[in-house]
């Protein structure tokens, strides 16, 4: 029979971790099934799980459907009651060889358990799941899950569990393994990165990791840093930001909020001034530094006037690549019991959001016009700059190179070259 079809919904650990699925389903001999590897983030994005398991099991009549991922984890209800569905395995189980051994026929249309989802606050350990990348040219690497926060509008901790994290050999080792197989870029990854190494023996922060890994592996040409809580950045990740090149200039920042009176309502850890301070010391240490963020539009309580707030932040931050999310309200979060936002009011706020960063990308790419820009080639005609701006290319190019160029000009989402 086929090899297992993988779908993954939602972030980049999710792609990570559904390539390692797909390690572990081949080690184990599965064939003849669909893997659709969920996200919870939004109610959104579980309507999306419901279409794609949908969309697969038609275009796969008689092929059993595994459900797994965060949405599977923190409503299995839900899932199990579609007829297309065979099995749902939680966040816990899906990472763990045994799981996807005991997945082979006759048990996965079998009489066995059909839902197999523990208790995800018991588990205490991440393992450093090896893995040789995406495509041929960057690397990621989970140092870290789960998350000890509890923000009101959000459902990942219950999906992923407490935060627990990747002992910094076994990071090196993978990284060394990585480096020795030709990629030149690793992205480390996790749910709450800044919270990396709380649970390890002298609780080691990020910053330590990451000075670590640089002295450890000189030959690793780019490290990168994928999403953080900039109140929990430490000395040494400062440190690194001002003194080593090889760690890139793109921070992606989890900000929310641009009102300190939501971020309160939210009971996020910073205020508006933390966040426009972190950027101003961020950009001191390193010029050349950009800034991605996530922002959330028409959170509950949210007033016109709290929203202008949060519009302001992309100016004052100097934020470059916005994701922003229209609320959307997660049953069994305390967000979910405030008073809402009108639907329409959240929906313009979240155009005009868009529309800034929109013009904020714009004028960083006009910026980036002429200047000298080394680049990681991701594909024949796609790379990235050292601050993650996509580059097009003009003739084919080979993947995986780092290549120095100049942008000639751009088209309001890449440079062109």
């Amino acid at each position: 029979m086929s090899a297992p079809v993988f779908s993954t919904l939602g972030c980049r650990l999710n792609a990570y971790e559904t390539e390692a699925m797909r390690e572990m389903a081949e080690a184990a001999g599965l064939s003849g099934a669909v893997v659709v590897n969920t996200c919870a983030v939004t109610a959104e994005a579980v309507r999306k799980a419901r279409q794609e398991i949908r969309r697969l099991s038609r275009e796969n009549p008689g092929v059993p459907v595994i459900v797994t991922g965060c949405a599977a984890q923190t409503e299995p209800e839900t899932f199990a009651a579609m007829p297309e569905v065979a099995k749902v395995i939680g966040n816990h189980e899906k990472m763990q060889p045994a799981t996807w051994a005991s997945l082979r026929a006759p048990n996965l249309i079998g009489d066995t358990e059909r839902v197999v989802v523990d208790d995800i606050m018991s588990v205490r350990e991440t393992a450093g799941h090896l893995i040789d990348g995406f495509g041929r040219h960057r690397a990621y690497v989970q140092v870290q899950n789960g998350c000890d926060h509890r923000c009101t509008f959000c459902i990942i901790p219950f999906g992923r569990g407490n935060s627990r994290s990747v002992p910094a050999g076994v990071v090196i080792e993978q990284i060394k393994r990585l480096v020795g197989r030709g990629f030149n870029e690793v992205v480390l990854t996790g749910v709450d990165l800044t919270s990396w190494g709380a649970d390890l023996p002298g609780t080691p922060r990020l910053g330590d990791l990451v000075m670590r890994i640089l002295r450890l592996v000189p030959d690793l040409p780019r490290l990168r840093i994928s999403s953080i809580d900039s109140i929990e950045a430490d000395e040494n990740l400062m440190l690194a930001i001002a003194t080593e090149p090889r760690l890139m200039p793109h921070l992606h920042l989890s900000l929310q909020a641009g009102d300190d009176m939501i971020l309160k309502r939210m009971k996020r850890r910073h205020l508006r001034d933390d966040a426009i301070a972190f950027c101003e010391e961020a950009r001191r240490l390193r010029p050349d530094m950009v800034f991605g963020a996530d922002i959330i539009a028409g959170f509950p309580t949210e007033t016109e006037a709290m929203f202008d707030n949060s519009l302001k932040l992309v100016a004052d931050c100097g934020l470059t690549f916005l994701h922003v999310f229209p609320y959307s309200a997660r049953k069994g979060t305390p967000a979910a019991r405030m008073p809402a936002v009108p639907g329409p009011a959240i929906r313009d706020r979240a155009a005009r959001l868009r529309a800034a960063g929109d013009a904020a990308l714009a004028a960083h790419l006009e910026a980036q016009v002429g200047r000298v820009h080394r680049v990681l080639t991701e594909g024949s005609r796609l790379g990235r700059t050292e601050q993650f701006t996509e580059v097009a290319f003009a003739e084919d190019q080979p993947e995986g190179a780092l290549m120095e160029l100049v942008p000639s000009a751009h088209d309001g989402q890449r440079l062109i070259a």
